[in-house]
């Protein structure tokens, strides 16, 4: 292995603790949501206000994230977006009441909206065939970190309470700042596309903002976008209400739900690595590939989390089973729909066209515990996690779908585009 693919996979390693360690402080919200909502003695409607405001706040970031990184460094921009995440936690940490704790959770959401610049980055070190296996062990990140924040809060809480384990998390996250500054360089835009293999000196292009508004008329990218709505809703109401559901409608004490929530993880991590090699493996087959693994894939997840809600309540060892699969399930998109935008969008643009997916994609996940919290009070946990994520997962498959009969003619777009630069130098 050259110098140069080393380097890359220490880039790559960077960015997953990155990602890993803020994961874990972005959901330690679920773990710690019961001493939360008990020092500030409120109920699930303004807890759910809470998670829904840090993801709307991150939304609203996205755009900015997205135009900052195609226009400047996109390493030390990740680095800054590093210090203000563990900067905004520690203010998060002091709040002494839940006015305040719901403005400073707010302002946790700021760097939420980072990852485009990391997903940017990595495209121009890592060419197309390899960025669905990338990005599906980039993805593990996500349920390894919830694995991480949930062994904090069971481990630490109790001890020094959920403000201390936010004063930890906040620290690392100012170390990390530290470490993406010294030792991620920056890469040209377009590095790994395949048309500019052979040349010695990258053509450089600039953000156009005429080629930015351009997004909304791709129709791939359109499809993209209102599955991105719709599929993140199962994934926002399983991570911020799973323990609550677990203790109160299933009867689990806070060690089993937690013994539920790791298998779940185990296998939600797996599944980020299985998607995303099998992703590229399709890829190479066929351009339609990653879209037709997630159509098909994701429909099949609308099925087994209907029928794990729907396991009486004895039978444990069945409703573990069909949440284990459930878990695998959810990270099909995670692993493909990052190389699918990369392949159908140009290099320059490409921190936009992922903000912008970001922004639509927390626009649902501000919703989807809000929703949970609102069908939950009138009705039940169980009720208002199967009713919404069942029908978005349907949805979701079907503009997979869609996105399967049109991606070949939008890649074939882009290509063109890399040769005809490629032939101009």
């Amino acid at each position: 292995m050259g110098t140069a693919s080393k380097y890359r996979w220490l880039v790559f390693t960077i960015f997953f603790l990155f990602m890993l360690i803020h994961q874990a402080d972005k959901l330690l919200i679920g773990p710690l949501t019961m001493p939360i909502m008990e020092d500030f003695k409120i109920n699930e409607l303004q807890m759910g206000a809470v998670s829904s405001f840090a993801i709307i706040v991150a939304a609203i970031f996205f755009p900015i994230w997205g135009y900052l990184y195609d226009r400047y460094a996109r390493a030390k921009l990740i680095a800054l977006a590093s210090f203000l995440w563990g900067s905004t936690t520690w203010l998060n940490a002091i709040a002494p009441n839940y006015a305040t704790f719901l403005i400073t959770r707010g302002s946790t959401g700021i760097d939420d909206s980072s990852y485009p610049g990391i997903h940017s980055l990595l495209s121009d070190y890592f060419e197309p065939a390899m960025r669905s296996r990338v990005w599906g062990l980039l993805s593990a990140s996500g349920p390894l970190g919830y694995v991480l924040g949930m062994t904090l809060a069971v481990a630490l809480s109790g001890s020094i309470g959920w403000r201390g384990v936010f004063f930890i998390t906040g620290a690392m996250g100012i170390l990390i700042a530290a470490l993406i500054f010294l030792g991620v360089r920056e890469m040209p835009r377009g590095k790994a596309e395949p048309e500019f293999a052979k040349l010695e000196v990258i053509p450089v292009y600039r953000f156009n903002p005429k080629a930015a508004k351009g997004l909304f008329y791709n129709p791939s990218m359109r499809f993209l976008f209102i599955q991105g709505f719709f599929g993140v809703f199962p994934w926002n109401a399983l991570t911020y209400w799973a323990f609550r559901y677990l203790e109160t409608e299933r009867g689990y004490t806070a060690a089993e739900a937690a013994l539920v929530m790791v298998a779940a993880i185990a296998t939600l991590t797996v599944g980020s690595i299985i998607w995303g090699f099998l992703g590229d493996v399709l890829f190479r087959r066929t351009p339609r590939g990653r879209a037709l693994l997630c159509t098909v894939v994701v429909f099949s997840g609308a099925i087994s989390l209907f029928a794990a809600l729907s396991v009486p309540l004895e039978n444990r060892d069945l409703f573990l089973a069909l949440i284990a699969l459930t878990a695998l399930i959810i990270p099909v998109g995670g692993a493909n729909v990052t190389p699918i935008i990369q392949d159908i969008v140009e290099p320059e643009i490409r921190s936009t066209a992922q903000a912008l997916q970001g922004f639509i994609e927390n626009i649902g996940s501000g919703l989807a515990p809000f929703m949970v919290g609102l069908i939950a009070v009138q009705s039940s946990l169980r009720d208002a996690i199967l009713i919404i994520g069942v029908s978005t997962w349907i949805l979701c498959s079907l503009f997979f779908g869609l996105l399967t009969l049109r991606v070949p003619k939008d890649m074939e777009r882009l290509r063109a585009l890399m040769r005809e630069r490629a032939r101009i130098g």
